[in-house]
């Protein structure tokens, strides 16, 4: 079994879609001990687990400060009248959480639309509709990732160091209609005013640019690459040096490279 296939199985079977022949061949490797199989599939996980938390993003501070001005002043205008204590072994959740837990179900949509009937909070409500819209963008952004991660057609493209970087290593999850998935480990630090590039070549057309990116003291990179105009199946990718804002064709040394 060549190493292209046994990723394609490993990555099968991380994310739970392997089945038939293909899972039962691949429990056979993990029951014998293949050290190989056993590599790329953990290789494969700790990508995906490195995506997942890089996609994570908290809700906006704003739309708690929000809600809270509103209940504060809902308060002031409420005629006060006194009411008997509540017993002290029974404690509330504070509105907050109960709020937040509500966002988290039903969507930023409809906390903008709840406060979009209190006159005087216009703005607010415009400033909450356009978070609002970032967080779509946002959610649409990680169902094109979860599409790329379960669609079988994906190609599962690994990069090799080169001579500026032997041990540096890289995996592309790529597919036509919405682009790709890039994590890299171990590249080197980068110089100021530098960035690695990551380019796509199709046969002997020139290579097209799929994005730049920076790197953690640890030399971990990721990139999520948009669908590229032209481009289906790439033959190779490579990672080269470039100033910080990109070039249109490579022009510096290369640190990755891997044929799909």
């Amino acid at each position: 079994m060549n190493r292209e296939e046994l990723s394609e199985l490993a990555a099968g079977y991380a994310l739970g879609s392997l089945d038939g022949a293909d899972r039962e061949r691949f429990d056979a490797l993990l029951r014998a001990g293949d050290a190989e199989a056993r590599s790329v599939l953990r290789e494969f996980q700790q990508t995906v687990v490195a995506l997942a938390g890089e996609l994570q993003e908290a809700p906006p501070a704003a739309v708690k400060a929000a809600l809270m001005d509103r209940l504060a002043a809902e308060r002031s205008a409420r005629p006060r009248a006194v009411a008997p204590a509540p017993p002290a072994a029974r404690r509330r959740p504070s509105v907050w959480t109960v709020l937040t837990a509500a966002a988290m179900a039903a969507g930023i949509a409809a906390i903008a639309v709840g406060l979009a009937v209190s006159t005087g909070y216009e703005r607010r409500v415009r400033e909450l509709d356009r978070q609002a819209g970032a967080l779509r963008q946002e959610l649409s952004r990680q169902q094109a990732t979860m599409a790329i991660l379960r669609d079988p057609s994906t190609q599962i493209v690994a990069l090799a160091g080169q001579a500026p970087s032997p041990e540096a290593r890289a995996r592309v999850l790529w597919h036509a209609a919405n682009g790709g998935i890039f994590v890299s480990a171990s590249l080197p630090a980068l110089p100021p005013g530098k960035a690695y590039q990551l380019w796509a070549i199709a046969g002997k057309n020139a290579p097209v640019s799929a994005g730049v990116f920076t790197v953690d003291a640890r030399g971990t990179g990721s990139l999520q690459v948009p669908p590229l105009p032209g481009v289906s199946r790439v033959d190779v990718f490579a990672v080269t040096l470039e100033p910080a804002g990109g070039v249109p064709a490579p022009t510096g040394p290369m640190y990755l490279v891997g044929k799909s």
